[in-house]
């Protein structure tokens, strides 16, 4: 399920719980039951308030993580660009390469689902460029100075896809995403136990519910950077390169 499914059933529970706290008696119960069920809910409440925090926090940070982690690569390909042509004419078929094995790459973390892969691939692209790279000849240091360096950033760029490769999990897993339902389905029940329904009390429960809902979207829409509505752009990498 995607996060706007997952946001639309997050919604109709608690939709469901402010239903059930409307029919139930809330009215006949003594006070200490009032003030038990009252405390009960303000826990609760703390602990959902608490726990939304920190899951918009850490999926806040991985998504700033990832963000860098593409500009790094942008940069790791822009720069071995340069170093390759200034190399000299002989690393044209480099130079051709990289551009392949970086429409590769845009395509591959854009498009395709990581989540649904056992392993990492090295993509025949990458091999390629790195297999031409390696290959060369040459005659004086300078030229052995770009060859290192290129290489050193086609070993960056590999290592910094990885670790991307690795972090495409969601940043909240489905059975604490159950838990966090559970918990706003209660408490929004007891919030309709003890109020007449009307039209002021419907309406401001559906904005809280929205609220509540739209939180735990957000978290899950930056849990998934590479699409969505808050999906990060791919057309800085896309055009890092000029044309041969």
């Amino acid at each position: 399920m995607n996060s706007v499914e997952l946001s639309l059933l997050t919604f109709g529970c608690i939709v469901a719980g402010i239903v059930l706290g409307s029919l139930l008696p809330g009215d006949k119960l003594n006070s200490d039951t009032k003030e038990a069920i009252r405390l009960g809910t303000g826990l609760i409440g703390t602990i959902a308030a608490l726990v939304l925090g920190l899951l918009i926090a850490s999926a806040k940070s991985s998504f700033d993580t990832q963000t860098g982690q593409i500009r790094q690569i942008t940069a790791n390909i822009m720069l071995l660009d340069v170093f390759l042509k200034e190399y000299g004419p002989e690393t044209t078929d480099a130079r051709r390469a990289l551009r392949k094995q970086t429409a590769s790459l845009v395509d591959r973390v854009w498009t395709d689902d990581r989540r649904s892969h056992e392993r990492f691939e090295v993509s025949p692209e990458g091999l390629a460029l790195y297999e031409l790279t390696q290959g060369l000849k040459p005659a004086t240091d300078a030229q052995r100075f770009l060859q290192a360096r290129a290489l050193q950033l086609i070993s960056d760029t590999a290592q910094t896809r990885v670790l991307m490769f690795t972090q495409g999990q969601s940043p909240i897993p489905l059975p604490f995403l159950a838990i966090l339902v559970f918990w706003l389905t209660m408490l929004f029940a007891s919030f309709s136990m003890f109020a007449r329904p009307g039209p002021v009390m419907i309406g401001t429960l559906g904005i809280f519910a929205l609220s509540a809902t739209g939180a735990i979207y957000l978290i899950l829409e930056l849990g998934s950077p590479f699409s969505g509505l808050l999906m990060i752009p791919s057309a800085p990498l896309a055009h890092a390169l000029p044309p041969l």
